[in-house]
């Protein structure tokens, strides 16, 4: 059976685990060849493994996407392996310090606009030349639903993922032309390693669909959407998978007071 994917390269960021890690097995079952980018040797190789056990193909890169020489490395090795990349997607991510604005350190902020937003440009930057050359390519990147809308005590993370939606469409714009779609996606409450903590105290019955948190295959089918042909005529958009979380307001009762 042919594959959405087919004969395509996949280079994924953050595929250690999580969405990452979902994304880069439903690719390499949909028939893509990918490699698995992150900064722990061991869950990338992890990774490797259960894609090469099912049949895939796959290779693992250590990045630090936050610096520029890495993440070079990174697009030369895939390119060196497999001749391409058609499809890559900036999904490493990191929460970074809870605390109110005023309190977070200067090191606070930098590691979490590197690790989540200066990583997209670095990593669009390398791909983007290679992709021109080949005569197109898709870029994905994970933004967030707190990128749509405040929330407090995680500053940084809302601005980084705030700030990914708009490089996604600056980079639309630019690069439609020769054939490069850029689309990001963002997240609600899904339940990673990376949330965990955070699950049992959200109040889940502002979750419309099911008030449960989502897995992180709900947040990859909305990849594979965004990386087939299934989404040719689709640039420049922020693609929200939330179970509806943003789709009401949130007010502090579950239901408006019947009117007297």
């Amino acid at each position: 059976m042919v594959g959405k994917l087919d004969a395509k390269v996949a280079l994924i960021t953050g595929a250690g685990s999580g969405i990452g890690r979902a994304t880069a097995l439903l690719f390499a079952g949909e028939g893509a060849k990918v490699a698995v980018a992150d900064c722990v040797p061991a869950g990338g190789q992890e990774t490797v493994r259960m894609i090469k056990e099912a049949g895939g193909e796959a290779i693992f890169i250590e990045v630090d996407v936050s610096k520029a020489a890495d993440v070079e490395r990174m697009v030369k090795t895939t390119v060196d392996t497999y001749g391409r990349i058609d499809i890559l997607y900036n999904n490493a991510g990191i929460t970074g310090t809870i605390a109110p604005t005023a309190d977070l350190t200067e090191e606070d902020w930098d590691l979490v606009l590197d690790t989540n937003l200066k990583s997209v440009f670095l990593g669009s930057k390398y791909a983007i030349p290679i992709m021109i050359n080949q005569g197109g390519g898709v870029i994905i990147s994970t933004s967030s639903t707190m990128g749509l809308g405040g929330k407090t005590t995680i500053a940084p993370y809302c601005a980084s993922k705030a700030g990914i939606a708009l490089l996604t469409k600056t980079m639309a714009a630019e690069y439609a032309s020769q054939n490069i779609r850029v689309n990001c996606i963002c997240p609600g409450m899904i339940a990673t390693a990376m949330t965990e903590s955070w699950i049992p105290a959200l109040q889940m019955q502002f979750i419309p669909l099911g008030g449960t948190a989502g897995r992180a295959e709900d947040v990859a089918r909305a990849a594979l959407y965004l990386a087939c042909d299934d989404s040719a005529y689709v640039t420049g958009t922020s693609l929200v998978v939330d179970g509806g979380w943003t789709a009401e307001v949130i007010l502090p009762f579950k239901e408006l007071p019947a009117q007297e």
